[in-house]
């Protein structure tokens, strides 16, 4: 939020018309009044009308819309300059336009009432300053009530929030309280359950951990973090699931509270030790740890889901390399088989006219020993398979089926699909017989085999004797079971109760659609029908192949031939460009004015100028820490989580906080939601920052892509990645042209990069008008190109192997219409398939909008079933887009450079994570997801406060009569605030709040007392 006073800017025809055009009555009111008196009450009116208060100056009024009213008043717009917004005459304007339009001043009786108001409607499920503002203004206007001061606002909103929150307490308590769940809650935290504990709460450390904290208690295991994919962990994890279960939080306990406020109180139970907890009254403690046990029995059960897929996977892949080693050390029976390849390869070339006989056969030593090598071959794929078969089960039998089998005790698998119903009954079945040992199953059981067993495993599993009917291999069918069972969960065919990430798919969607549907097509901004849709889809394509096909002949980097070796396209990078010499120039100049800058005052000074640290708001209700203490502290933390040099590290640098202080302060203020928040805060306040002189106009497009970052891989979330050749996890960036990141993400590294980059559009919660995005070939797929279009913007990615890209069809007439382009054509687009969608399509694209279901549970659900009709649907969107893209991208060597522009300020984000990221190795050193994801956001928050803070530097240099037109247009095409020549990142901390950077101030704003919606 910007503070000051705003100054107008330009609102455009549409805005002035809408707002600033004069009504019958308003010139009515206008009668008696002349001159510069006329004009300031005319626009006092308009103003008032459009924000709902008062303008304070001058420099608030849009000058083209003090041009509109001047002409309708028939006054010189320059007249304004002699009307003062203080004077008495237009306080007395003031109050004649109350006494006209019904607005009036906040009284006492309307702050109880707004109080009153804003309580009811965020009590159960709002707990956000800023929405609540929003809120609080929008009813003002209902109510023609002018805003009070700044301090009054933030009075009633934080008012209101305290007694929402009280309301939502009361209310969870007293259903608990209905199901006797207050004595199990209070057993978490009390030795004597029944009574108050006599422990003294006050040994308890400044940290939150209390003696108390260090027994092996059920509370410390359920807070507690999964380990890696193994046994232990999968029992371990199984037994925090029975122990929150155990309690018996009612379902229904938190029915129509929201999830962020349940966040609120989860994340304040899991800060407090329990000696903390025990202070509580007992209506907060019951429903904080509720909230607790309610959050974790579903993260638990996403734990679980996880560990069955990583287990399941782990066995046959290890299964796999152990068989491969023991064929690769037997791989010698046809004796100098390896050099056979190479003799070969050289009597091909000295006659490559020659027969296969007369060439090839003498060069292997006859015919006999291709014979004999190609049985071989047979024997050996045959037998690898087999012998992967039995590590398999062997595997399974003798060390995970004991934690499998108790895993379907405590989940609770369901189908809506009738087609996975084997599956289904399957698990039942294997379940009755899971305490059995005998080899095969029963005779008279209904054993599924089709949809369950794989055709490869089929003569594993069963079991021909002489005499009678075939058996089933009890262990062989279990371990059958459990890889159908990965297969349908991965594509939520089969999902699971109690779940989150796992649950029912239907849930993903918006309940209201059928509602709410004209709405939702409405914020898509598109059509109800869907052949007009499909129409303008078709019109596009059409538009862009006949462009390509016309412009083909002349492109001297793209040719379309049948005759091309590796694809019918070929297709010739663009040159990348050289970093202009006056940049260069520009940045050592930088340096020589400000000296070698600390990287912990950049951060200060980025904290200092926007704001961005008040975002990290405390996870419990009252705090007693200075204000200029916390901030301290918070830079301290920020910057050693940013760093990953580490609380200890940053502790004994020069400043007057220890390690016990600074780890207190963490575990109560950072937290993921605020270090998103503060990233907002800086983004935004960059964007407002930017002198349009030095850095153009704002762009409307981001980059994407992601990086690698070494892990401690004692958890489930780490993973081996083999682009990089090592474990880890990948983050990855959306970053604009200006170096400024607006999203990161932190991911597996088999998450879909597709669905990251939707994401990251979608939930930026910038000021940024996002509506194109640069990604490489590992963030675009079809089903990408589909979901951008619904979603209404522009996929822009680099393909690899564009040479093989197949251009589609707009409609079997076209047959023959873009000759030029034959060789790289396909079949036509399915605009039927589409249209027979076309609903199901834009309720998928709205629940990723509007955020019922991940991007990632989205594709989950589709791209392993490729005979879902509404996948169908989505790939046919998206094979329309791609190849419109493609054909403007062959075409237009500006948009190559755009995107590879793009592309490049992503690559030099990720090199100033190396720089920035320094403490240990750059190895993310802790197995908690939380932790992990507080680093990446930290260094997120580092980053940007680099970029800001040479934003700056960059325009106050450029402000410098020496470089006002040193700069040529090339140079400003590659100016970029991401260098860190002048940074020093490394040595001992040294917080200095009284040292400041000589910068000019960006210009001063206030927040705008209108809802951000409005």
């Amino acid at each position: 939020m910007r503070k000051g006073l705003s100054v107008g800017r330009d609102l455009g025809l549409d805005g002035v018309v809408d707002h600033f055009t004069l009504s019958g009555d308003d010139a009515g009111w206008l009668r008696n009044k002349t001159g510069a008196t006329r004009l300031g009450f005319a626009v006092q009116l308009k103003f008032l009308t459009w924000r709902g208060r008062f303008p304070k100056m001058r420099l608030e009024l849009p000058p083209d819309a003090v041009e509109h009213v001047a002409k309708q008043v028939g006054v010189a717009a320059s007249e304004l300059g002699f009307y003062d917004f203080t004077s008495r005459v237009a306080k007395r304007h003031r109050s004649e336009l109350r006494d006209l339009t019904g607005w009036h001043e906040c009284s006492k009786t309307d702050l109880v009432k707004l109080v009153s108001h804003l309580v009811d409607v965020i009590w159960h499920d709002e707990r956000r300053e800023e929405q609540a503002r929003a809120e609080l203004l929008r009813q003002m206007r209902v109510d023609l009530i002018e805003p009070p001061t700044a301090a009054q606002i933030a009075t009633i909103i934080r008012s209101a929030l305290h007694q929402a929150d009280d309301r939502a307490v009361a209310e969870v308590a007293a259903r608990l309280a209905r199901e006797d769940c207050p004595r199990r809650l209070d057993a978490l935290v009390f030795t004597d359950p029944t009574g108050d504990s006599e422990q003294d709460d006050d040994t308890a450390s400044v940290d939150g951990d209390g003696a108390d904290e260090d027994l092996e208690s059920v509370l410390s295991d359920i807070k507690s973090h999964p380990g890696n994919v193994s046994l232990n962990s999968l029992l371990d994890e199984i037994s925090k699931l029975k122990q929150v279960r155990a309690v018996s939080i009612p379902a229904k306990a938190f029915t129509g509270i929201g999830v962020q406020v349940i966040n609120a109180w989860r994340a304040r139970a899991s800060a407090a030790a329990p000696s903390h907890l025990r202070r509580f009254s007992p209506e907060v403690r019951h429903v904080l740890l509720a909230a607790l046990l309610f959050q974790r029995q579903r993260e638990i059960t996403d734990t679980l889901v996880e560990l069955l897929n990583s287990t399941v996977h782990r066995i046959n892949a290890r299964a796999e390399k152990k068989v491969t080693e023991a064929f690769v050390a037997e791989f010698t029976k046809v004796r100098g088989k390896s050099g056979l390849l190479g003799k070969i390869a050289a009597a091909s070339l000295g006659a490559p006219d020659g027969s296969v006989r007369s060439v090839v056969f003498p060069a292997a030593g006859g015919e006999k020993t291709l014979k004999d090598l190609v049985a071989e071959m047979k024997a050996t794929n045959a037998e690898f398979a087999r012998s992967k078969r039995e590590v398999f089960k062997s595997s399974y039998s003798n060390h995970y089926r004991s934690g499998l089998m108790k895993l379907l005790g405590v989940l609770d698998f369901r189908s809506s699909n009738d087609q996975h119903k084997p599956v289904m009954d399957a698990l039942k079945l294997i379940e009755r017989h899971k305490d059995s040992s005998t080899t095969y199953l029963p005779l008279g059981e209904t054993i599924p085999l089709e949809g369950v067993v794989r055709k490869d495993w089929m003569e594993f599993a069963l079991f021909t004797p002489d005499k009678g009917p075939k058996r089933v291999m009890r262990t062989v069918y279990e371990a059958c079971v459990f890889q159908a069972l990965r297969d349908r969960l991965r594509c939520k065919e089969i999902w699971v109760v109690g779940a989150d990430k796992w649950r029912n798919p239907d849930d993903d969607l918006p309940d209201d659609f059928e509602v709410r549907r004209a709405e939702y097509y409405e914020k898509l901004n598109k059509p109800r029908e869907a052949k007009v849709f499909t129409a303008q889809l078709q019109a596009e394509i059409r538009a862009e192949l006949g462009a390509l096909d016309t412009k083909l002949p002349k492109l001297p980097w793209a040719t379309i031939s049948g005759k091309h070796r590796n694809g019918a396209i070929k297709f010739t990078e663009p040159e990348p460009q050289k970093e202009p010499k006056n940049l260069r120039k520009l940045k050592k100049a930088i340096r020589k004015k400000w000296g070698t800058v600390a990287l912990i005052d950049i951060l200060k000074e980025a904290a200092l100028r926007t704001g961005m640290l008040k975002a990290l708001a405390p996870v419990g209700t009252r705090e007693a820490i200075d204000e200029a203490k916390l901030l301290e502290r918070l830079l301290l933390i920020a910057y050693a989580y940013g760093t990953n040099s580490g609380i200890s590290s940053v502790a004994s640098g020069e400043h007057k906080h220890t390690e016990e202080e600074l780890r207190y302060t963490a575990r109560r203020y950072l937290t993921a939601v605020g270090l998103k928040a503060a990233g907002v805060e800086i983004a935004n306040a960059t964007f407002a920052a930017r002198s349009e002189a030095v850095w153009g106009q704002g762009t409307t497009t981001v980059a994407s892509d992601s990086t690698h970052f070494k892990a401690w891989d004692r958890n489930i979330f780490t993973e081996w990645h083999s682009r990089y050749g090592g474990r880890g996890v990948l983050v990855y960036w959306h970053i604009e042209k200006g170096s400024m990141a607006i999203h990161s993400q932190l991911l597996n590294c088999t998450a879909s990069e597709v669905a990251a980059a939707i994401e990251g559009m979608m939930r930026h919660a910038t000021t940024m008008q996002a509506e194109g995005n640069y990604v490489d070939s590992h963030g675009q797929s079809e089903i990408g190109f589909g979901l951008t279009r619904l979603l209404g913007y522009d996929l822009l990615p680099r393909i690899k192997q564009i040479n093989k890209v197949k251009l589609y069809r707009p409609s079997r007439e076209d047959e023959d219409t873009y000759e030029r382009l034959a060789d790289a054509m396909t079949r036509p687009i399915r605009w039927d398939v589409i249209e027979n969608n076309y609903d199901q399509l834009i309720k998928y694209a709205t629940a990723i909008r509007v955020g019922t279901a991940s991007t990632e549970a989205i594709l989950r659900r589709f791209t392993r079933t490729a005979s879902h009709p509404v996948y169908q649907a989505m790939l046919e969107v998206g094979r329309a887009q791609k190849t419109i893209f493609v054909a403007r991208y062959l075409r237009d060597r500006d948009l190559q450079r755009e995107i590879q522009e793009g592309l490049n300020v992503v690559e030099g984000w990720n090199g100033a994570n190396d720089i920035i990221f320094f403490g240990k190795s750059g190895e993310l050193s802790s197995n908690r997801r939380d932790q992990q994801e507080l680093s990446v956001l930290a260094l997120h928050l580092l980053q940007t406060a680099l970029v800001f803070v040479n934003t700056l530097m960059i325009q106050d240099m450029l402000a410098d009569p020496e470089w006002v037109d040193l700069l040529t247009d090339e140079d400003k095409r590659a100016l970029t605030p991401l260098f860190w020549m002048h940074i020093q990142p490394y040595g001992e901390v040294r917080l200095n709040m009284g040292r400041r950077l000589q910068l000019a101030q960006p210009v001063p704003q206030e927040p705008d007392p209108e809802p951000t919606a409005a």
